[in-house]
């Protein structure tokens, strides 16, 4: 735990703070890809939803249909605009939290609420930034065999062409709509267990994960309908009838109308399809990306003071 369960904007220079965000997502993006790529196909998927009952479109039998069509790679599929994603948005999301954070610490603002503003803030911040990035992995991660784009530089060409530059952010509304309270609830509840998992010195430096886990889980499961209405408004477009075995719907304009549609046809359960893969998928991806930025700003930290003492010290 870095310096002692401190809070995350009185840690690091921004150029640290960069860095580490960067590398983290870096990390995290490489560990979690293939539940990443197996919870797009489930929310793809516009079957009746029947609770207790043995579904053959649920998460094992899409691991299966993925290895044996497309083999173990098709389980990063669409990691070049998905790596460069989390790069990106993480390397945003530290920087804009440790600043908002920064300016709200000047306020009378109490320490949750600025929590919370700060990370709803910095989550908006990153995912308005890198939406494009996000579209790009959402639709390489569900054409399969189906190839409509062959290369990423091609993507980005063809919805240009195709879809204007429009195209590149269809479900930019959900996104917002949803990453904004998925964020503040993660950093308010992370920033409010960090010391108490400081305080227990567990194994490993594991406080960061475990703060991680437990507030990812938390803040996921209460947006996890505008993420699932987010992918389907991702493969709309000219193309939508290659994404995903073509049994995307073709839905209307706006938040609103896609999730009635979705209720019509599947039911509430339709809004959750894939939670579960979802939780398993945030646990790891929120331990490793909170631990790796931990145990990298540290690090740089630590070079810099090494830096310093060699110049000064002679």
């Amino acid at each position: 735990m870095s310096a002692g369960g401190k809070h995350l904007k009185d840690e690091g220079s921004r150029q640290q703070v960069i860095i580490a965000g960067g590398i983290a997502g870096l990390v995290s993006r490489f560990c979690i890809a293939p539940l990443d790529v197996i919870k797009i196909r489930l929310q793809l998927q516009v079957h009746a939803c029947r609770p207790l009952r043995p579904s053959a479109h649920g998460a094992f039998a899409t691991a299966k249909r993925i290895f044996r069509g497309e083999g173990i790679t098709g389980f990063w599929r669409g990691n070049v605009p998905a790596e460069l994603l989390y790069v990106t948005y993480g390397a945003v999301q530290f920087t804009a939290y440790r600043s908002v954070s920064s300016f709200f610490s000047q306020t009378q603002m109490p320490s949750s609420a600025s929590a919370f503003a700060s990370g709803a803030l910095a989550g908006a911040t990153a995912t308005a930034a890198t939406y494009p990035l996000d579209l790009l992995r959402t639709r390489f991660a569900a054409q399969a065999n189906n190839r409509v784009y062959a290369t990423f530089v091609g993507s980005f060409l063809h919805i240009a062409r195709e879809e204007g530059a429009r195209g590149f952010f269809q479900g930019l509304g959900a996104g917002l709509g949803q990453i904004i309270p998925y964020m503040g609830a993660f950093f308010s509840v992370y920033e409010g267990l960090r010391p108490v998992m400081a305080d227990m010195q567990l194994p490993f430096g594991s406080g960061d994960a475990a703060a991680g886990i437990m507030a990812s889980t938390i803040a996921k499961t209460s947006v996890f309908p505008l993420d699932l209405i987010r992918k389907r408004l991702q493969v709309q477009g000219p193309a939508r009838a290659r994404f995903a075995g073509g049994v995307v719907p073709e839905y209307g304009r706006g938040v609103w109308k896609t999730g009635r549609a979705i209720i019509s046809k599947e039911g509430w359960l339709g809004l959750y399809r894939g939670l579960s893969v979802s939780l398993v998928k945030a646990a790891p991806a929120s331990a490793v990306t909170m631990w790796t930025y931990e145990r990298a700003l540290r690090e740089l930290r630590t070079l810099e003071v090494l830096q310093h003492v060699d110049i000064w010290g002679g």
